[in-house]
């Protein structure tokens, strides 16, 4: 991080994804993914990171392609990888730059990027399989469809959830669950909701209340582990949610890139706190770096490509379930 970079030229695309159907949460639905791809060039060597931005956090296309372009010109004076990232706040933007910086430091090296930062090699996982909310007749009828991966995750919506929960155990008796409020359960259902998850053998329930009511939390005995997702955004909002949770979800987008994502999976160590690592829909481009975290994860939740009717080429190996590494013309 401190090895002063050369001057790079910093270029910005945005991409569409047509998604598999819609992809569907309690915050609404989707047919495409919209991504920015950042790429940081010397004239011979460049590296790219993908980015999607997320409206839950006030972000846009058109805010994230402004903090990257206000960020080229510090690219063009080069600098240190450190200075790069404290030009742009956590978050979206920051995430593509951070990962073009790793994928350009890799290549230009001829190393892989987790040789560069000093960690293990990534190695093959399993990945969650989300299904969207929808009726419980419908989510029955995806989760028999997808009955035979080992490890789903469940988006919820708050009214009616019970019977969402039920109907997908049934469909898929033998796979292991998570579940995904997104903020939509309140405080008056959060019982009745818990209990609906511990009956039908749920592991972990994600995110149930909005996190401006995250100090409901504090005194609940849940009767299923609880993780923090969108209460959970960078190191500094970890101390708060070690009194809460039991596990956080480590995303980049959130993170404002893998640099962040590391220092992140040590602290929540430190803290007792399981992860899981988790995504955007978005293409192998963005799940790429968040397999070097993987591997400390517990829960790994990076099915984006398997959402899409395409990914981009090339792109990461799915069989199934299992996520292999990335190949070095992948990323990194």
């Amino acid at each position: 991080m401190t090895q002063r970079l050369p001057s790079l030229r910093l270029s910005l695309a945005i991409e569409r994804f047509p998604i598999a159907g819609a992809f569907t949460i309690a915050r609404g639905s989707r047919t495409e993914a919209i991504v920015v791809t950042a790429t940081v060039s010397d004239g011979s060597c460049k590296g790219i990171g993908e980015c999607v931005p997320y409206a839950r956090y006030g972000e846009s296309v058109d805010s994230v392609m402004a903090q990257l372009e206000s960020a080229s010109p510090l690219l063009s004076h080069g600098g240190t990888h450190a200075d790069f990232m404290q030009s742009l706040k956590a978050g979206a933007a920051r995430n593509a730059l951070d990962c073009a910086i790793w994928d350009y430091r890799a290549k230009k090296s001829g190393q892989r990027v987790w040789n560069l930062i000093g960690l293990d090699a990534p190695v093959a996982v399993t990945t969650c399989y989300t299904l969207s909310v929808g009726t419980p007749e419908n989510m029955y009828e995806a989760a028999v469809s997808a009955s035979a991966r080992p490890l789903l995750k469940v988006k919820l919506a708050g009214i009616g959830d019970p019977d969402r929960i039920a109907a997908v155990r049934a469909g898929a008796p033998h796979a292991r669950m998570v579940v995904d409020a997104n903020e939509a359960w309140t405080v008056a259902s959060l019982a009745e909701n818990a209990a609906a998850c511990a009956a039908a053998g749920v592991e972990l329930i994600e995110q149930p209340l909005p996190a401006l009511d995250d100090h409901f939390l504090q005194d609940f005995k849940s009767p299923v582990p609880l993780c923090a997702d969108e209460s959970v955004h960078t190191r500094d909002t970890l101390a708060a949610v070690a009194e809460r949770y039991s596990a956080i979800n480590i995303k980049l987008d959130k993170t404002g890139g893998l640099t962040e994502a590391i220092a992140m999976v040590k602290a929540a160590q430190d803290l007792n706190l399981d992860i899981m690592v988790g995504c955007m829909v978005g293409t192998s481009l963005a799940m790429a770096p968040a397999m070097l975290i993987a591997r400390s994860a517990r829960y790994v939740d990076l099915d984006g490509p398997l959402l899409l009717a395409r990914d981009r080429e090339p792109g990461l190996e799915y069989e199934g379930s299992i996520i292999h590494p990335p190949d070095a013309d992948v990323w990194g």
